[in-house]
């Protein structure tokens, strides 16, 4: 099911046989570097990834991080989508591409197509974005998008950089 569609991706809800894509995403380099090993080491893993991830997103909240394809050519690319984490009081925009789509301007495409979507359809007021302070590519997109620096957060023993993007004046879909 579209989501959300720019003029060169479209965002879907993941579904149980994306697998193969999301083993593939989430043991990436900069998945792992700057994201984290979530322990996908079979497509079975895949699965669960989704199940109790996207999947269970979708029926609690209503979102949840989806499928970005290359619209003309229906090629999985990356994820991007909104997440709802018990540490934040607003709800999180995140994104990753695969290596051989970044630098294309994708990301900066499909995350500001779903912050409009997150203001329009969601009607939310502010979203929030967490990064690593070394992932240079994603502080410069969240400013990039108008995000602004708040502070530094603690999550189990990692230091990120929390930034807030207020989405009271967000442009119309």
């Amino acid at each position: 099911m579209v989501v959300i569609e720019t003029e060169r991706l479209v965002l879907c809800k993941f579904a149980l046989n994306d697998a193969p894509f999301i083993f593939d995403l989430l043991n990436s380099p900069k998945w792992l570097q700057y994201i984290g090993d979530r322990g996908i080491k079979s497509f079975s893993d895949a699965q669960d990834y989704l199940v109790n991830g996207p999947l269970k997103s979708y029926a609690n909240y209503g979102f949840g991080l989806y499928l970005i394809k290359l619209k003309d050519a229906g090629t999985p690319i990356g994820m991007c989508g909104l997440i709802k984490r018990d540490y934040l009081e607003d709800i999180d925009i995140g994104y990753a591409l695969l290596p051989q789509y970044e630098g294309k301007g994708y990301a900066y495409e499909i995350a500001l197509a779903t912050t409009t979507y997150a203001s329009n359809k969601l009607h939310l007021l502010k979203l929030a974005a967490i990064t690593n302070f070394d992932n240079e590519g994603s502080v410069k997109l969240l400013k990039k998008m108008g995000f602004i620096f708040k502070e530094t957060i603690m999550v189990d023993t990692k230091e990120l950089m929390l930034f807030y993007k207020d989405l009271k004046n967000v442009s119309k879909l």
